[in-house]
């Protein structure tokens, strides 16, 4: 039987200071897709890291869409 689908998203952009989480531009952040598993939304965050490693204010975000839907659902 195959498992629940988690929905996973994954975003990015520039942020305004390193240390933080905050973006430069919300009109800007970059969508890179939605993943029914953790593993597949990582591999699309680490692939679209590593071609922005250069620019220190870019970062990329995994979010847990799932746990925004069904907070009560705490796998993953």
């Amino acid at each position: 039987m195959p498992s629940k689908q988690l929905l996973h998203i994954v975003i990015g952009g520039e942020l305004k200071d390193v240390a933080g989480s905050e973006f430069r531009d919300l009109s800007k952040v970059e969508f890179v897709g939605a993943y029914p598993t953790y593993d597949e939304a990582r591999r699309a965050w680490k692939a679209k890291a590593q071609a922005t490693v250069d620019n220190a204010l870019m970062r990329y975000f995994v979010i847990h869409a799932h746990r925004l839907l069904d907070p009560t659902h705490d796998s993953e």
